[in-house]
Parts: structure tokens; sequence; C-alpha cells
């Protein structure tokens, strides 16, 4: 394992809410692939007061994976976890991902070259050539998901981005605290109001082709999309208020 300034390299993410089952199998995985790697990282558990025995399992698992620890925060959502994690996290490049592991840890290795170019923000997209869709969903769900996309781009003028959503991004250290410390959003619109505010502050944001496993288990129901069409118009209002300006 290299240092770099006797700094962390690489942050790793992970929200999570009632994730004993599925968390167990996504942290082996990250952690059985950073290990071959010659870099020094860290894997954050970022826990949204579950009910479950998760905090307890990342807890034992810590015993076993190093690098590992939990960060216990409120629950107010998947953003909230995931930007309280960001800023206390100590990596070069810090990254999240979803607990199912739906898009695994290997892709850092396609967002590395973005960030060697000059990129702050890296994305994965599950709607651009070359992403794979392990399991293809129904069209009628594909043809929602498109439609519901195009409204997000028109209120969030997030112009040709037609995967916001999907659960894997890259953050260099300055671009994390810039624009994890400006969000507000703590729930289902969050990853919109990253891109708003990377893009408000001049960020050079990339796209990169994902791999992804449909989870058949996955929590995300259409009421939350209504939740989240609701939320941009917040993003909007704050874009005119100039709240992402302070």
């Amino acid at each position: 394992m290299l240092y770099y300034n006797n700094m962390v390299f690489l942050s790793v993410i992970i929200p999570a809410y009632n994730e004993e089952k599925r968390l167990p199998r996504t942290v082996r995985a990250v952690h059985e692939y950073l290990v071959r790697q010659n870099y020094s990282y860290e894997i954050i558990v970022s826990d949204g007061g579950s009910t479950d025995g998760t905090r307890e399992l990342v807890v034992s698992l810590g015993k076993e994976i190093p690098g590992l620890s939990l960060l216990k925060v409120e629950n107010k959502g998947k953003g909230y976890a995931v930007r309280t994690a960001m800023l206390k996290a100590q990596g070069e490049f810090r990254v999240f991902m979803d607990a199912d592991n739906a898009t695994t840890i290997d892709h850092v290795e396609r967002m590395f070259p973005k960030f060697k170019e000059g990129c702050s923000v890296v994305i994965c997209s599950r709607d651009m050539k070359g992403a794979v869709l392990a399991v293809a969903q129904p069209w009628w769900r594909r043809l929602l998901g498109d439609i519901f996309n195009l409204k997000v781009q028109v209120v969030s003028g997030l112009w040709g981005y037609w995967d916001t959503q999907c659960g894997f991004k890259g953050f260099t250290a300055r671009a994390a605290e810039d624009i994890f410390s400006r969000a507000v959003i703590d729930t289902w619109a969050f990853d919109v109001e990253l891109l708003v505010i990377a893009k408000k502050k001049g960020f050079r944001v990339a796209e990169v082709p994902a791999t992804w496993m449909n989870d058949p288990d996955s929590k995300v129901k259409f009421s939350g999309m209504i939740a989240m069409f609701f939320e941009i118009l917040r993003i909007r209002m704050n874009i005119w208020k100039g709240v992402y300006e302070k």
C-alpha cells in the first residue's frame, strides 16, 4: 500500500440504511479490490440511523478489514449520509457507491484517466455508449426514466445528462469540499444538486459508462420519483435565490 504525502489516496463512501443483508458482500468486494492496488484507501460506511444490525455488522467487519470505519449520522436521507461522509473523508479522490454493489468499485479505473485530464467530477452513466445493463429493465420503465430525465434537464439546466442518478460518482478532494459544503438536499435529488453546483462553480464534469446490475430488491419506487421532482423544483428555486453562490 503506497501513501502519497501521508494522505489517503482514495476514499470510498457507502451510504447505508438497514443494509445488514446486502452490505457484507459489498464491503468485502470493495476491500478485495482495493487491497490489490498500490495506493492507500479508506472505506466509510455512512449509516443513517439503521434499526437493524447494520451498525454492529460494520463494527464487526472492521476487525477483519483494515481501513473500514463506521460513520453514524442522523436519519435524514441518502444525500445527507453521503454529504457528511464526503466532508469527513481524507482521500485525494473520493467516490460514493450504493450498498447493493450495483456499480462495482473497479469503475474507479474508468474515472482516474478523466481526473488525470483535469476533470474534477466524474460520474458513471447507464445511458451512454459503452454502458452495460446486466439485467435489462422493461421497456416501459426505460421510457418512464427517459421522460423523467428530460424533465430533470429542463428544470435543472443539466442539458445532456441522461443519467444523473447512477449511484457511483467521484470527486477530487477540492471539488468534494466545495460542492458538498454548499449542498442542502438530503434525499432523492441530491445527485442532481451536486451536478448543478459543480456546473455553477466551473468544475469540469465527465461521464464514463457504467456496468450496472439491477437489484430486484431495489428500494426506489415511483413515489420516490415524484418526491424527487419536487426536490428538483426546490433546486431551481435555490438557483434563483443564489443559495449555491454563498
